[in-house]
């Protein structure tokens, strides 16, 4: 049913914003049943079954005056699709929930989910189904299933005498949070990362493959995140800052907002890179940076000190 440019969600109606959304995402041969029956039917071929679920409400974890409805979309989509990366796994379908006002417009919909449908695409991942209902604001909640091959890559194997490694830009999207904060826009490289972030969705199933004990991706902060690592593990986690090379865009926001750059890459989330332990130096893959090791004891420390500023995201 097509609606008019300037039609709410409460015109279109759930059946009609359903059969508009059903349009834009393609099935592939995996998919049995998709979209429009009580639950999508799918073939899983061999491997394991990989199952994440992530929620985004307006307001706390994206603005619409900060980022328009596509860029929403990839972000949406991408935090999901990197939880199965950080399983060493490959995300392959997924669904949407929905809530939002009855006043949104179809369009923003249709946008967010031609983001979202993008994104997914870009890793080979389809759209099986989902839900729509009212709410005082938009809230989305995805649950995307993915395939591993391998065993998945939990973050309970490190192991003292590993080495820990980076793959993917850290601290950008961070610097773009800062920056809108302030009421900027600039620089725009920073501001783009944030909208919509680029995660190394390679980078999972390769370190998978080259033997990594451990893996997460930075979605909360980097030492938030190899804080999970070394409890899961029962491990020390130490992160050596000089192994970094802050990137200009960050130095000058820094300079700007008179804060430590440093900061940005440290606590920053939203750029899903992914953290990992490796065995050696020897077995970390190309495309992955070693910024720590693992030892002996418990918790994380800063070049050997404890870290006395911010670790990353609380979600309460």
């Amino acid at each position: 049913m097509a609606t008019t440019p300037d039609a709410t969600l409460g015109d279109a109606g759930e059946f009609g914003l359903i059969s508009q959304l059903v349009e834009l995402f393609a099935g592939d041969e995996n998919v049995l049943v998709g979209p429009g029956d009580d639950a999508a039917v799918l073939r899983i071929r061999h491997g394991h079954v990989v199952v994440s679920t992530d929620l985004m409400v307006e307001g706390r974890h994206f603005r619409r005056d900060w980022a328009d409805a596509v860029d929403v979309g990839h972000r949406a989509a991408a935090q999901n699709l990197s939880d199965i990366n950080a399983m060493g796994g490959t995300a392959r379908h997924l669904t949407i929930g929905l809530a939002a006002p009855a006043d949104l417009p179809v369009a923003w919909a249709l946008d967010f989910a031609r983001g979202f449908a993008a994104e997914c695409a870009s890793v080979g991942a389809t759209v099986v189904g989902g839900d729509v209902t009212r709410a005082d604001q938009v809230v989305i909640a995805v649950t995307v299933i993915g395939q591993c091959t391998q065993a998945p890559v939990l973050r309970s194997g490190a192991r003292p005498g590993d080495v820990l490694a980076l793959a993917g830009r850290q601290g950008w999207a961070a610097g773009g949070l800062a920056v809108l904060g302030r009421g900027f826009r600039s620089p725009r490289a920073l501001v783009e990362a944030y909208r919509r972030p680029e995660p190394p969705y390679a980078a999972g199933r390769e370190a998978a493959e080259a033997g990594a004990t451990a893996l997460i991706d930075v979605s909360d902060g980097l030492l938030a995140e190899a804080g999970h690592l070394a409890d899961a593990s029962g491990v020390a986690i130490d992160v050596r800052t000089g192994a970094f090379e802050v990137p200009e865009p960050l130095q000058a926001v820094g300079a700007a907002l008179g804060a430590d750059p440093m900061q940005f890459i440290l606590s920053g989330g939203d750029d899903h890179a992914l953290l990992a332990t490796f065995p050696d130096a020897g077995s970390v893959p190309a495309g992955w940076q070693v910024v720590g090791e693992v030892r002996e004891g418990e918790g994380v420390t800063v070049d050997g000190a404890p870290h006395d500023g911010p670790t990353g995201w609380t979600h309460f």
